[in-house]
């Protein structure tokens, strides 16, 4: 994790974005590749790895339990799979930094070992719920302590003898589904979830890649417990939760045309992209592919007068982590936008509604919040102070609403941009946004 939280980013107005850009490699499968790596038997070979901190937390993790992993050296990493029996008790907590991703998923496959372990994370992670995988996990045989308010540390007995279990999501989470997946894989009989609305699938994708067997059958997806997975290449594709940033950047500069390469466009994290679309912006998809079992292409935007919409709630799961820059794309359309049923957003890195509305109405805007979304009227923005508050989402979604202020916006508490997109700057840099760390 960032020791520093007192970067401030100062983004000058105006300009517009063009050229051609990878930006960086998808945080969720990095986490996978490296996960199921480490539990698979043989050598798995990644390309693309992002070298975000939250990435490499999960990746000393495993370090931590005894796994030898070679790099990352520019986005390449060994894993030398010790099996799933082949982990070994670490000798202090496994600290996760920021990631909650590393934290929900790794209780999941923690809750199988043989050894105790206790994990935490950095004052933001410490404090985020983890009731929503605990409990199902305890209903498998899991032994998980947590705080009374159901927060890290936690601390996971060993030993247990899991038992599969049929589980009903009450709220659409990949990381729940993903956690108790996971779980599966050490348990007796059949594990079972099922999600009330699409979520990632990528720990399916990457399990059946690895010669595990998934059965998936409309909302439900199943594992046995007691399998082998077999080593793999794995190629990590450019995170889309990444290019939303620039998506929404070059719709809303004028004279903006901007090919964002090689993205994966996985059909359970495209929200983003049909959200635009039906605010008017113009993308274009090319080249399409498939790399390693996950589609994707290269995505050519330009600018475009965006309109307010009422966000279809069944896309609102497929673009969870994108709604902080689709808030300023809504700020710079014609009209109202209204999201509902993201209540999942205020428990984020931070309270995504909340902070995003407050740096909104900093800036000119007419930002309503509400209990499960906001209602944005567009306009006019101006410059001004915003506090990301230490979330790398709002930070570099700010840094966009830059392009259309008036007035030079300044951001501060941005250090944890590198837990998802370290070289952000650069990058925004190289296309045309005049941004710098202060």
């Amino acid at each position: 994790m960032s020791a520093d939280t007192n970067v401030r980013f100062n983004v000058k107005p105006g300009g517009s974005l063009q050229g051609r850009v990878r930006v960086a490699g998808d945080k969720s499968i990095s986490h996978r590749s490296i996960m199921l790596g480490a539990i698979a038997e043989g050598v798995t070979e990644i390309n693309g790895f992002l070298e975000g901190e939250d990435s490499l937390a999960t990746l000393q993790a495993f370090r931590a339990m005894g796994v030898d992993i070679e790099g990352p050296d520019a986005g390449r990493v060994v894993v030398h799979g010790v099996g799933l029996h082949g982990l070994r008790a670490p000798v202090a907590p496994l600290d996760l930094g920021n990631s909650g991703t590393s934290m929900r998923l790794l209780s999941g496959l923690l809750a199988g070992q043989a050894f105790d372990v206790e994990v935490v994370g950095d004052r933001s992670l410490m404090s985020r719920p983890m009731r929503r995988v605990t409990e199902p996990l305890a209903s498998m045989g899991a032994v998980i302590s947590t705080t009374e308010n159901g927060t890290a540390p936690l601390r996971i007995k060993g030993g247990q003898k899991l038992q599969g279990i049929s589980y009903d999501m009450p709220v659409a989470s990949a990381q729940v589904k993903s956690c108790l997946l996971l779980a599966g894989l050490y348990a007796s009989g059949q594990t079972c979830v099922r999600e009330p609305a699409p979520t990632r699938d990528h720990t399916e994708r990457m399990l059946s890649g690895m010669g595990y067997t998934v059965t998936r059958s409309h909302s439900t997806a199943c594992v046995d417990g007691g399998g082998k997975l077999r080593a793999t290449s794995i190629d990590v594709p450019a995170d889309i939760s990444s290019a939303a940033f620039f998506l929404v950047g070059a719709s809303i500069a004028p004279d903006s045309d901007l090919l964002l390469e090689h993205v994966g466009i996985n059909p359970t994290r495209t929200g983003v992209l049909e959200i635009l679309r039906l605010m008017g912006a113009n993308i274009e998809v090319f080249n399409r592919g498939e790399v390693g079992g996950e589609p994707v292409a290269d995505l050519r935007v330009r600018s475009a007068q965006l309109h307010g919409v009422d966000i279809p709630v069944e896309q609102v799961p497929l673009a969870i982590d994108e709604f902080p820059v689709l808030f300023v794309a809504a700020a710079c359309a014609q009209g109202r936008t209204v999201l509902t049923g993201a209540e999942e957003l205020r428990v984020k890195e931070s309270d995504r509604i909340q902070v995003m509305a407050d740096g909104l109405q900093a800036l000119g805007v007419k930002a309503e919040p509400t209990a499960d979304g906001m209602v944005i009227e567009g306009g006019s923005m101006t410059g001004g102070h915003v506090d990301s508050k230490g979330d790398h989402r709002i930070a570099m979604s700010f840094a966009m609403a830059a392009l259309r202020a008036s007035g030079e916006i300044s951001i501060d508490d941005c250090a944890n941009v590198n837990t998802s997109f370290p070289g952000f700057v650069d990058i925004a840099s190289r296309v045309g946004l005049s941004v710098t760390n202060g």
